[in-house]
């Protein structure tokens, strides 16, 4: 008789812990886990405008959703020990900001359930994180911050017409940067240019590449390259101690002293990620039946300080057709 009454508690109990389960889900607590690859103004936006994108979507942080964000700080084991966190914390999703965590975040899930939504990710195929026609290559999709490259090189041309030499910073063991250096040697004779690059495999390397760099070349123009992007303000103070522009790839790098760029907005991307999470969070698609997206639309951004110290003038045509103007550079 005891052992019946004791089955049937050991039942009741399990019945109710399942029952908690499903009340939770149906209450719609959820738990997403960021992971940033590096800190610097681009990802952070990029990471501001996820959070805003689940909001409109109705996920709203402290209400139904709880965030946990890990920034690794620009180091490949941090991402890998921030992503394998996640796994343990059995989060409801993954965020993975920037190319080296979405890889990362991406293998660390391959034995899980759990979807991954990647952002800023220049070339999710060369990641391996999908298939040639824009098709997840697992449970995993989100944006890509593909660079604009015919546009900033007719931009360079208009504002720099006698350049002939355009040097390029980038990190080796970055795939996104290697795939955008390839794009821009493919690309540069068309406008007159001769793309000069300096591959780099740490931090320490860029004051002695730039310093290398900027003996051979016209200007600079930076990339996405989350180690260079971090390094940016010495780039900077360097360049400008020779007067040779530096030109940016998005609005935040203009804001800090780089002359001009063509670029996207990452709180944009940031957003329309955040919806895409939305979608998977919702149980309206599975993250492997949504197909990555590029942002189309990319801006002029100029930095007219910037252009007074250098001693140059930006065209109008650009200037007018402007996003967004600087006229001072922000620290």
């Amino acid at each position: 008789m005891k052992k019946r009454i004791s089955l049937v508690v050991v039942c009741v109990l399990v019945l109710s812990m399942l029952a908690g389960c499903t009340t939770k889900k149906e209450e719609g607590k959820y738990t997403v886990g960021i992971g940033q690859f590096a800190e610097h103004a681009s990802l952070d936006n990029c990471r501001e405008g996820f959070i805003a994108g689940l909001a409109k979507a109705g996920f709203v942080e402290g209400e139904n959703l709880t965030i946990l964000t890990e920034n690794a700080q620009a180091d490949g084991g941090t991402a890998s020990q921030i992503s394998n966190n996640f796994v343990a914390n059995k989060v409801d999703l993954i965020c993975a900001i920037a190319t080296p965590m979405a890889q990362s975040a991406f293998g660390a899930v391959k034995d899980t359930d759990i979807p991954v939504i990647f952002t800023a990710v220049t070339d999710p195929v060369l990641a391996e994180l999908a298939k040639e026609d824009k098709t997840p290559s697992g449970n995993a999709t989100g944006t890509s911050d593909k660079l604009p490259v015919e546009k900033q090189l007719e931009m360079i041309r208009a504002i720099l017409p006698d350049a002939k030499k355009i040097g390029i910073l980038y990190s080796t063991s970055e795939v996104n940067s290697v795939s955008a250096i390839e794009e821009y040697k493919a690309a540069a004779a068309n406008y007159g240019f001769e793309i000069v690059e300096s591959g780099i495999a740490a931090t320490a390397d860029i004051p002695l590449a730039t310093d290398n760099l900027l003996e051979k070349v016209d200007c600079i123009n930076n990339l996405t390259d989350n180690t260079v992007v971090s390094s940016l303000p010495t780039i900077l103070d360097k360049a400008a101690a020779k007067n040779i522009p530096v030109f940016g790839s998005e609005v935040e790098q203009v804001k800090i002293g780089c002359l001009a760029s063509i670029g996207l907005d990452y709180y944009d991307l940031g957003v329309q990620t955040g919806k895409m999470a939305a979608k998977v969070l919702s149980g309206e698609k599975k993250a492997s039946e949504i197909n990555f997206e590029i942002i189309e639309e990319a801006s002029f951004y100029g930095n007219t300080a910037v252009a007074t110290n250098l001693g140059i003038t930006l065209p109008e045509d650009l200037v007018s057709s402007a996003k967004e103007m600087f006229s001072e550079i922000t620290e």
